[in-house]
Order: structure tokens, then C-alpha cells, then sequence
């Protein structure tokens, strides 16, 4: 009995077909599928990324570099012919064509720029004029705007004419004869209304808007709040400039993340690639945290020359140091991971910082107290079952108990408190990373532990 054969893979016809070299297949078999199918094929085939780009029509070809990493454009850009280039650069989105231009070294944008069409010169240059961060680099001028005297009729027919293209023809811009922006309005409200009926009978004034100079961050929280698919841009007159779309938004919101990611891990955001950054960048990037922590460790073991007297009299505390300088510093990264992840996403204001300073002064107490416990517990089962012998055990355990209870309370401020200090200061948060925090409460911890370990055994160990 003879059974149907498989069908090959997107990867074995190319395979097959790249072989032959004929174009017109190639053509036929790229342009039949899926734009996030080609996109897995380059990445699975890097020897062939321009090739397969190629070999695209042009509007498919700009929807599937559109959505590459930036080393893959980058490497795509520099194997494409020149009249290739400047066709895709061309047929590109005005914002996604500035947000790649951003990425290249500025003599390589002169040259590529000088590829542009009259029309796409300017706007690129336009958009590439707005500081760099702001809204105006994200817009795109590609939108539909009609008139507030015109007729639903006409707006109709203007969308047929030049809705092909437009980023989206979801929402419709209504202005006046002078470019004034006056409201956005759902296209669905166009196609369920009269045709003779007038726009300015749909406007309700219910709109939210962006301003050119705006940081693409609080972009991402008007998104968010409002949910909404695009947001028309202004400028300070409140004539109509372009639109955000939520994809660039959502792009911007990603570099955020990774770049607070990379600060909290305690080393300044890198501009490229791990893979792609040169490996002196790369120590140059995380060098300077690292010294900042290694003197501030330092601090760490001047507190304890300073506590020498006492170690020496009672060797069992030395012992506990790094239980103790590890739950504080802990503690604290717990606290301004989670502090500043809250206010990137908006659901904490430096208005509430008191709020945050009476939670973690119980939830430091609770989880102080869990800890100390355990400590407790562990030195007197310890003592009990003589797997260990201290002397005067019941007041090291109890001197660790408080202990503790002080340091992962004091982590959990410093934790909590630095990146909203940091942020009224007009700072990044995430500069407070979790290793700068665990450094200095390493060193807060051990004049606590001392603190407590002479209130209890004074007289006795001490």
C-alpha cells in the first residue's frame, strides 16, 4: 500500500529551488507565503537574507524588513544593490524607515538618505529633525485627514482614493481649512451614517492626543490607559502633524524594558546587540558600576575593622556575616526591582511615596520576622541535637532574630525609597539596580548587626 508523501517544508523547497537559481521560482515561492514565514527564513538562512529580500516584490519585500532585528537590516542594507536599496527605502513607512536611519552611523544615513525620493527626502529629514526620544520620531504622515465641512460622502470617496496609502484607515482626523486638528473619528461611524450627512454632525470632541516633543515613553502609557489603536500628534499651535500607531509604541516599549533589564542588573543599557557590541564597549559598559560596587564593598570591610574588638571576643558572630549582609541585601532588591518595575509601568507616582514607605515597613517587619525566626530556630535545634556548640547560644540566637528583623527592614526601605528618590530627582530609577542596593545595605547591615549583638551581649560575650 503506497502512502502520500509528505509535503516539504518552507526550508526544503527553498532549498531545492535556490539551487536552480531561477528567479521567477524563487519570485513565486517567496511571494506565496506568509510575511512572518520569510522572516523565519532569513533568520534560518543568513547566507541568503539579501538574496531572499531580493527576490521579493518591493511591498512585500518593506513588510518583511520591517519586523528584522537591526543587525539583520543592517547586514540586508550593505549586500542590496544600490538601486535596491533606495527602492526599499522608499517603499518603507516613513516611521519605521526613521527608526532604522537611527540605528546607523550618520555618514551611512547621508549616503542613504541621498537615495530617497524628493517627497520621502523630506519627511525622513522631518521626522529625523525632533529630539531624539521624542514623539515626532515615532509618527507617520501616511494618515487619512478630511475636512469638518465635508460630507460622509466625500470623506468615502477620499478614503478609496487614498486610504491604500495610509498606515491604517481605522480612524479618521478631522480638520479645518487650516490644518487645526478638531477630532478623530472610528471609520466605522462613516460607514454606518447617512452619506449626506455632514462630519461636523460626528464630531463629539472626545480625543486624546499626543504633542511632537512628548517622551515616547509616556506615549506608551497614553496606549495603555486608553487603549487605543493610533493617536494623532500636534504641535504647539495644535496643527495636525501625524500619527502614533500602537506597533511603534509597542517597539519603544519593548527598547524600554530591555534597557531598564540590563540597568537593574547593574551595568549601563547597551546601544546594540550583546552579540554584535565589540568586546571593549562592552567592558566599558559594565566596568563603571563594577567599580562604583567594589569601593562601596570597600565601606563594608571598614565597618568591620571597626567591629574587630568585638569579633574577636565573640568569634560565633562572625560566623552569621554573610547570613546576615545576604538577607538584607536581598531584601532590598526585592524592593526596588519590584518598586521600579511598578513605576515603569505607570502603577506607582512619586506621589505615593508614602504609601509605598508604610507597606514595606510592614511587609520589612513580616518578612524580617520569618527570617529571624528561622535563624532563631535553627541555632537553638542546632545547639539541642549538639551539632554545633555556642556559647550563651540562646542570646546569639536572639541577637540574630532582631537582627534580622532590622536588616531586611532597612533593605526594604532603601530598596523601595532609592528609585522614587531617584526619579523626584529627575534621575533614571533603574540606575538604582539591585547590586548597588545589596552593596549598601551590605554595609547599613553590619553596623546593625553589631548594634544589636552589643545591646544583648554586653557584659557577657562583649
Amino acid at each position: 500500500m503506497a502512502y502520500a508523501q509528505e509535503p516539504l517544508t518552507l526550508q526544503e523547497q527553498f532549498e531545492q529551488i535556490i539551487s536552480t537559481d531561477d528567479k521567477l521560482k524563487i519570485s513565486e515561492l517567496l511571494n506565496d507565503q506568509n510575511i512572518s514565514d520569510v522572516v523565519e527564513l532569513i533568520y534560518d538562512n543568513p547566507d541568503y537574507e539579501s538574496q531572499i529580500l531580493a527576490n521579493l516584490s518591493i511591498h512585500r519585500a518593506a513588510g518583511v524588513f520591517r519586523v528584522l532585528d537591526v543587525p539583520t537590516q543592517k547586514s540586508i542594507i550593505k549586500e542590496l544593490p544600490p538601486f535596491k536599496t533606495a527602492e526599499l527605502l522608499n517603499e518603507l513607512p516613513a516611521d519605521d524607515r526613521t527608526s532604522f536611519l537611527e540605528e546607523l552611523p550618520s555618514f551611512v544615513v547621508k549616503e542613504l538618505i541621498k537615495q530617497l525620493d524628493p517627497e520621502e527626502r523630506k519627511v525622513t529629514l522631518s521626522l529625523l529633525g525632533y529630539p531624539e526620544g521624542s514623539v515626532g520620531r515615532l509618527m507617520t504622515p501616511d494618515y487619512i485627514a478630511v475636512n469638518v465641512d465635508w460630507t460622509v460622502k466625500e470623506v468615502l470617496d477620499h478614503i478609496r482614493e487614498e486610504g491604500k496609502h495610509s498606515e491604517t484607515i481605522d480612524v479618521i482626523y478631522v480638520i479645518d481649512e487650516k490644518g487645526l486638528f478638531i477630532d478623530d473619528i472610528r471609520i466605522r461611524e462613516f460607514l454606518l451614517a447617512s452619506p449626506d450627512k455632514m462630519v461636523s454632525d460626528l464630531v463629539d470632541g472626545r480625543f486624546i492626543t499626543l504633542h511632537v516633543n512628548d517622551d515616547q515613553e509616556a506615549a506608551y502609557q497614553v496606549f495603555k490607559v486608553n487603549n487605543r489603536v493610533a493617536l494623532p500628534v500636534l504641535d504647539d499651535n495644535d496643527i495636525l502633524l501625524g500619527i502614533v500607531t500602537i506597533d511603534d509604541v509597542l517597539w519603544v516599549a519593548s527598547e524600554e524594558f530591555t534597557e531598564d533589564i540590563q540597568k537593574i542588573g547593574g551595568t549601563e543599557a547597551l546601544d546594540e546587540p550583546y552579540l554584535e557590541i565589540g568586546i571593549l564597549k562592552l567592558v566599558r559598559k559594565r566596568a563603571g558600576w563594577l567599580i562604583i560596587l567594589f569601593l562601596s564593598e570597600m565601606l563594608t570591610a571598614t565597618a568591620m575593622q571597626h567591629y574587630q574588638d568585638i569579633i574577636a571576643k565573640a568569634v560565633e558572630l562572625s560566623l552569621f556575616i554573610p547570613l546576615i549582609m545576604s538577607s538584607g541585601g536581598n531584601s532590598g532588591s526585592q524592593a526596588s526591582t519590584l518598586i521600579i518595575q511598578a513605576m515603569a509601568l505607570g502603577e506607582l507616582k512619586l506621589v505615593d511615596w508614602w504609601r509605598v514607605m508604610r507597606r514595606e515597613i510592614l511587609s520589612g517587619l513580616l518578612l524580617g520576622t520569618i527570617l529571624g525566626s528561622i535563624g532563631f530556630v535553627r541555632i537553638v535545634v542546632w545547639e539541642n541535637l549538639h551539632i554545633f556548640h555556642y556559647n550563651h547560644y540562646q542570646l546569639i540566637a536572639t541577637t540574630i532574630f532582631f537582627s534580622l528583623i532590622g536588616i531586611v527592614l532597612w533593605g526594604s526601605l532603601m530598596g523601595s525609597m532609592l528609585p522614587i528618590i531617584l526619579k523626584s530627582l529627575r534621575l533614571d530609577p533603574a540606575t538604582s539596580s539591585a547590586p548597588f542596593v545589596a552593596t549598601l545595605v551590605d554595609v547599613t547591615g553590619i553596623v546593625i548587626y553589631f548594634s544589636v549583638a552589643y545591646i544583648f551581649l554586653k557584659g557577657i560575650m562583649l
